[in-house]
């Protein structure tokens, strides 16, 4: 840890913390000045009947004069919040202000913290189909696994606009970034890579899918009952596929039979790896200890021994955080026109962070700080570059702001310390 992250988080005082949320984190700010007669009348009456009947002849002129495709939808059930896990859509509600307030002053989006009362998925689907007409795309956060994959699933379906689940893609994005990095310092293919993940909830199935889609060569997934593999019984739907894509050679057993000799660690659980584990790894190791707020593994133990380390947390080298992929892979998205968010668009927000960690590359900075202010601009043009595939984007409209290199920020952010948003994995 340098002395400037740990001296940062050592003044953090519990006054200061709740003085940096009383009364919310969030205000409306109207960008019309000064607000004379003619101001009022040109955007309330007579002036917006205008427009909203414009809008009701063409729906689609909504794009262009309501900020709809501009703003996303922070979602949340809070059944699985950062560390804390299920404490309920009130205690859920300042972690997805938070959220949305570094949208705006990271990637220059607006968006709107929406927490639910209901875990019924079908009723948390019926929600937002009503609610399709206010905003652009979705962001869910910090839904409990199994459910948030049909979760997902069903509202990519019943939607034409964007969804993402950040804590499973944002995730994975980030991790196969690091990753490819990682292997590019090394000077080793990441093909020729043998990857352990500690934990099949909703990061850990997404970072496996993500980097057996990427070419890794070999992934092996374990939850709290060891090693998945076809043969294991009682497996989940969600889990039955991990099996089918990963764990080739149909490895058994748990994390002592199949880490020693392994290049690459990812936890993003809360089981500890013991320090003789992480020894037995192959020489030049990659150790990725996710969990928050205490990784698997302490980071100056793991780096006795591996090559690389990162952790889920600002005050450490290496902060493996869904910030750096999202808001821009919404920006990009919304730049483009896009209706949904496919693999081709995620794997280019990973190719967008690594390019940014190649200018600057060093086993402590294998990605970009997320408060680079490249970070969103670079991901959101790879992001709208990557979604012209069919059936990704619907008919361009007029207007398409361009995303600004540098989003002016509506409070100030001055130091490397934003919150991680990797959130140790259910134990499933």
């Amino acid at each position: 840890m340098s002395v400037a992250h740990q001296d940062r988080a050592e003044r953090l005082t519990e006054d200061e913390i709740f003085r940096a949320h009383r009364g919310g984190k969030l205000r409306t700010q109207v960008p019309i000045t000064p607000l004379d007669a003619r101001a009022l009348s040109a955007i309330s009456t007579p002036g917006v009947a205008r427009v909203s009947q414009a809008i009701a002849e063409d729906g689609r002129l909504a794009a262009d004069y309501t900020w709809a495709h501009r703003l996303v939808a922070v979602v949340s059930d809070g059944t699985a919040v950062l560390g804390l896990g299920d404490v309920g859509p009130a205690a859920a509600l300042p972690v997805m202000e938070g959220k949305a307030a570094l949208f705006k002053a990271l990637g220059g989006l607006d968006s709107i913290p929406l927490v639910l009362d209901t875990r019924d998925v079908d009723e948390i689907v019926e929600t937002l189909v009503r609610l399709r007409p206010s905003f652009g795309a979705i962001n869910l956060e910090d839904v409990a696994a199994p459910r948030c994959f049909e979760l997902e699933r069903a509202l990519d379906a019943a939607l034409d606009c964007p969804v993402m689940h950040n804590d499973q893609h944002g995730t994975a994005i980030v991790v196969l970034a690091a990753l490819r990095s990682s292997a590019d310092l090394l000077g080793r293919p990441l093909s020729s890579m043998r990857v352990v993940v500690s934990g099949a909830g909703a990061a850990g199935s997404a970072c496996a899918q993500m980097l057996v889609a990427a070419g890794a060569g070999e992934v092996v997934v374990l939850d709290s009952r060891g090693v998945i593999h076809r043969g294991r019984p009682e497996l989940t739907s969600a889990k039955a596929q991990l099996a089918d894509l990963t764990n080739p050679r149909g490895l058994r057993g748990g994390l002592a039979d199949v880490l020693p000799g392994a290049d690459v660690f990812i936890g993003v659980s809360s089981a500890t790896v013991p320090e003789e584990l992480i020894a037995a790894m192959a020489p030049g190791a990659v150790v990725f200890a996710l969990s928050n707020p205490t990784p698997e593994i302490a980071p100056e133990l793991a780096a006795r021994y591996a090559s690389v380390v990162a952790t889920g947390r600002s005050d450490h080298p290496n902060q493996i955080s869904n910030l750096l992929a999202c808001p821009g892979i919404f920006r990009g998205a919304l730049d483009a026109g896009a209706t949904r968010i496919t693999e081709r668009m995620m794997l280019a927000a990973a190719d967008a962070i690594v390019a940014l960690a190649a200018e600057d590359l060093a086993p402590d900075r294998v990605v970009p700080n997320v408060l680079d202010p490249r970070v969103a601009p670079g991901v959101a043009a790879a992001v709208a570059a990557a979604a012209r595939e069919p059936g990704a984007v619907r008919e361009p409209l007029a207007v398409r702001e361009p995303l600004a290199a540098a989003p002016s920020a509506p409070f100030a952010v001055s130091a490397p310390s934003a919150p991680s948003t990797v959130s140790a994995e259910e134990r499933s």
